[in-house]
């Protein structure tokens, strides 16, 4: 039988482990409420940019892009880059540089879809933008939870 009580696990974190897992429980609470804040600006700015016209007509089948849907999918692929984040403060010496290199690789690939669906312009170019949001809202967040963890 074990006589450690919980507090003296988290007063004297000698094996490392509570000190590790705080610092991924810290970084994936921060992530999620950037997941939140992404959603709602990217959601926000679609329905911005219907109300001024746009109409999210995507080509391949005539259907239109629901406002719903801007958050449902930002909300996925931020958690994805959380996922990501969490990985490279595992695994990587230098977890913000990395991340930051991944994530705008990965923003600039996702630039391509809405070029290649064949919408018109002005549908083409707010889903250009709306790719833009969540990433200036995920990226700087999480890069700088990554340092702040590994300082």
């Amino acid at each position: 039988m074990n006589s450690m009580s919980d507090n003296e696990v988290v007063a004297n974190p000698a094996s490392g482990q509570t000190s590790h897992s705080h610092r991924f429980r810290g970084l994936v609470g921060t992530g999620f409420v950037a997941t939140l804040t992404a959603m709602a600006a990217t959601t926000l700015a679609a329905a911005l940019a219907q109300a001024a016209g746009v109409d999210f007509e995507v080509p391949d089948g005539g259907e239109t892009i629901p406002l719903p849907g801007f958050a449902v999918v930002t909300g996925f692929f931020s958690v994805v880059g959380i996922v990501i984040a969490v990985a490279l403060l595992r695994w990587s010496a230098r977890p913000a540089d990395r991340f930051v290199w991944t994530a705008v690789s990965l923003t600039a690939v996702s630039l391509v879809p809405p070029l290649l669906a064949g919408a018109n312009t002005a549908t083409a170019s707010a889903l250009l933008g709306l790719h833009l949001v969540p990433a200036a809202v995920m990226i700087p967040t999480l890069a700088r939870s990554l340092r702040s963890r590994t300082d």
